[in-house]
């Protein structure tokens, strides 16, 4: 998280139990990539607290790989797995055709990023309680831009209303955070998204929900009928 190691490392150890709870709560081999969120993001926020650590401790080489490790998560990765990870779960229909096109805008930020990351290394530092990574902008706002409409505009394009929710809230989220942490967004909205994570194990909760409550309407119906 971007407050402290601690932080951080309580945020990753609570997400990596709800990650296992909620890819237990999975069903089909295509809902597995959706209900791995949570603990993808518990890896980024325990990736964080390491890179607390390496201030504390003055562990110049460590820093450098855990922030790239960190940077590929939130540069390389989410604007690839979110909308990949949503349009599995979709039935067939418009919504699942209109995913699949943010598919290909994520694979295509995901790609321009992962060329940044490498051109020019991100370089991490702690200013007050927060981290602020630092590394060139080309084309902020267009890259941006996308990178919204892979990562938040794919869930709201859901027909599941919990996605939809998990959608919306990054989205808010992503504003929240430019807002009042400008200067540390990249930390900041990444620790709300993984707050957000906990939105995933519902979907899954209510969905089980769903299914373990179908066969008994549809058996009274049936007595009903008779």
């Amino acid at each position: 998280m971007c407050f402290s190691a601690t932080a951080s490392f309580s945020a990753g150890g609570l997400l990596l139990g709800l990650g296992v709870l909620t890819l237990k709560s999975a069903r089909r081999p295509r809902e597995l990539p959706f209900a791995a969120i949570p603990l993808l993001f518990a890896l980024q926020q325990l990736s964080e607290g390491v890179i607390w650590l390496t201030f504390r401790y003055d562990a110049s080489q460590l820093n450098a790989v855990m922030t790239h490790v960190y940077s590929f998560f939130s540069h390389v990765l989410w604007p690839v797995y979110v909308p990949v990870a949503v349009l599995l779960i979709e039935p067939l229909g418009w919504r699942r055709r209109a995913v699949l096109a943010l598919v290909a805008v994520g694979v295509a930020v995901g790609a321009y990023l992962f060329y940044i990351l490498v051109a020019f290394p991100v370089v991490s530092r702690p200013i007050g309680q927060h981290i602020e990574y630092v590394s060139p902008h080309f084309f902020a706002t267009a890259v941006m831009t996308l990178y919204l409409l892979s990562t938040t505009f794919s869930p709201i394009l859901s027909t599941h209303g919990t996605v939809k929710v998990f959608g919306v809230l990054a989205l808010s989220s992503f504003a929240a955070a430019y807002f009042f942490y400008a200067t540390w967004f990249i930390s900041v909205w990444c620790f709300f998204a993984a707050l957000l994570s906990t939105v995933v194990y519902l979907h899954f909760v209510l969905r089980r929900t769903e299914r373990d409550t179908k066969p008994a309407n549809v058996q009274s119906d049936k007595k009903a009928a008779a």
